[in-house]
């Protein structure tokens, strides 16, 4: 799919390849009605969403809320990968399989592997089958590329997995460090305890 503007450039080059003269008014203005609007800065911030945003405050728990309230342990600069892509494999570097939406791949110099992580920007992310993200992750992974500030959060199985945190990739992430883990990074049904 393309945006407008390249549909609009895309038919100005054909329509100056047909012709030889000026574009006539009519067909300028016809072209011009076309064009999208960027929506306000206003849509999506009405009460609707601060209310959603109040409701999820109100369910995070008091380990939560205080994570949330404190000075983050890091910041790190947040890529995506997933399974199926470059530099993904069958298990992380603890030996275990990783697990979508909680496996972190780290720089161990600076955060140390078996960490249980909070990612702030992550709490109250939708998750492609309905649920919530509760921001915490699990530095279990390593990287050639992950060297200093940088993480990777591992998404799932193919790129469609990225979805939903798309928004994180190339960003600065507020880390917390939530103590540690044995083991291999829990399912996402004891994730959270």
């Amino acid at each position: 799919m393309i945006g407008a503007s390249a549909a609009i450039a895309m038919f100005w080059a054909a329509l100056s390849s047909i012709t030889s003269g000026p574009v006539p008014y009519n067909v300028a203005v016809a072209a011009d009605a076309g064009r999208v609007e960027t929506p306000a800065a206003t849509v999506g911030s009405s009460e609707d969403a601060a209310d959603a945003a109040d409701e999820l405050q109100t369910a995070l728990s008091a380990e939560q809320q205080e994570l949330m309230a404190g000075d983050p342990d890091w910041r790190a600069s947040a890529r995506l990968y997933h399974a199926g892509g470059g530099g993904a494999t069958g298990n992380d570097s603890l030996g275990c399989r990783p697990v979508a939406m909680r496996t972190v791949a780290v720089d161990p110099r600076v955060i140390p592997r078996r960490t249980k992580l909070f990612i702030r920007e992550t709490v109250g992310m939708r998750l492609a089958d309905g649920s919530i993200h509760d921001g915490y992750w699990y530095a279990s992974d390593t990287g050639g590329a992950i060297k200093g500030q940088k993480i990777d959060l591992y998404t799932g199985h193919g790129s469609g997995s990225m979805a939903q945190a798309r928004r994180l990739n190339m960003r600065t992430l507020t880390i917390a460090d939530a103590g540690r883990f044995d083991g291999c990074p829990p399912a996402w049904e004891n994730a959270s305890r």
